[in-house]
């Protein structure tokens, strides 16, 4: 089985992407295209879960909205009991006292008593609603609180229902939105995915390095192209005892291969084809890369440029560039003929992995 360097370049970008926006549990590719299938029933979901929440509470309100009509009226007859005992005790004792005392100060003492019965009984009768009303005050305002919510519901469920889901369903839709955002990252995982996949197929003296990418400082400069080369990256390197594949993977659509305005492929792989060439040579790095002698000189390091659809590929071709089919790959991988050793392979694939 191939051996296998890196995660691909797409899955890193978008760990990082549900990462930053704190979406984090979701831990493949499928997963998130099933979020995307399911969003809708996810939803629908959500809104009968809160359709049952407050059914619930308005079948809970309607009880307790009975409780408490109970405990006011009980509460008030209570009070009243309570307050009408107080007055007859109060009347009764104003009906005993004496009239008049033996001595100027039992009058005295009499009348005063009199007076302040008299004036108790008074304030109790004036207060006595009063009283009644907040023995059950907070009763009342709770009955009130809860048949407004009550009568809400009854006038209002779907709202209800939208309001009691609002945090869930905004929630929702913020993944969406974050998941939406990566569709060309979940598509282009799923490609890279399928040709490692096939690549895995190989055997263990093949050695694939995914999302290889590499910066030059100063620039590399392709005087062909006038271009200052700042850095790449490529989405799988293939080290072979044939040689190494520089392989660019799209999973594109008919209509994406036709689209003008999508980067050229062929341009990015011959960009990192120049680069990686002047770096094998030992142009840019020390220590450079050096393979087993050979008498006659130096040895060539083969690179070919592989652009991989994965469902459809375009009719032309194009110079020191392939285009395959998912399908084809491995094919053309295995029709060249080895030019390096195991130990070479290794060697190739040790020192392309320590610049980066």
């Amino acid at each position: 089985m191939c051996t296998v360097y890196n995660q691909i370049g797409c899955l890193t970008a978008i760990k990082s992407h549900l990462h930053e926006h704190d979406v984090n549990e979701y831990k493949s590719v499928n997963e998130l295209i099933d979020f995307q299938k399911n969003y809708s029933v996810v939803r629908e979901q959500i809104l009968s879960n809160h359709k049952l929440v407050i059914e619930l509470e308005k079948s809970k309100l309607g009880d307790e909205i009975v409780q408490l009509d109970r405990a006011v009226t009980t509460n008030r007859r209570e009070v009243e009991h309570q307050l009408l005992s107080e007055l007859k005790a109060l009347e009764h004792r104003l009906h005993n006292l004496p009239s008049a005392g033996s001595n100027i100060i039992h009058t005295v003492a009499n009348y005063v008593k009199r007076t302040d019965l008299k004036l108790k009984i008074r304030v109790n009768k004036r207060n006595f609603n009063s009283k009644v009303e907040h023995s059950v005050k907070h009763l009342i305002e709770n009955h009130s609180v809860k048949n407004k919510r009550y009568q809400y519901i009854l006038s209002n469920f779907e709202n209800a229902v939208m309001e009691s889901g609002l945090p869930h369903l905004q929630e929702l839709d913020r993944k969406k939105r974050v998941i939406d955002q990566l569709n060309s990252s979940i598509y282009g995982a799923l490609g890279e995915q399928k040709v490692v996949k096939e690549l895995e197929k190989l055997s263990n003296d093949h050695i694939l390095i995914n999302d290889f990418k590499c910066q030059f400082d100063p620039p590399i400069y392709n005087r062909k192209e006038n271009d200052p080369i700042k850095s790449i990256q490529i989405d799988h390197i293939l080290i072979t005892p044939s040689g190494i594949f520089l392989i660019e993977t799209k999973n594109w659509s008919q209509q994406s291969l036709e689209n003008r305005s999508l980067h050229s492929p062929v341009h990015q792989i011959k960009r990192t084809n120049f680069a990686l060439y002047k770096i094998l040579k030992g142009e840019i790095y020390t220590p450079e890369l050096i393979l087993n002698e050979h008498h006659w000189g130096d040895r060539k390091i083969p690179l070919r440029n592989l652009i991989v659809l994965v469902n459809h590929k375009p009719t032309a071709e194009f110079e020191h560039v392939k285009v395959l089919t998912l399908n084809e790959l491995l094919g053309y991988v295995r029709y060249y003929k080895p030019c390096f050793s195991i130990s070479e392979t290794q060697m190739i694939a040790n020192y392309l992995l320590s610049l980066q």
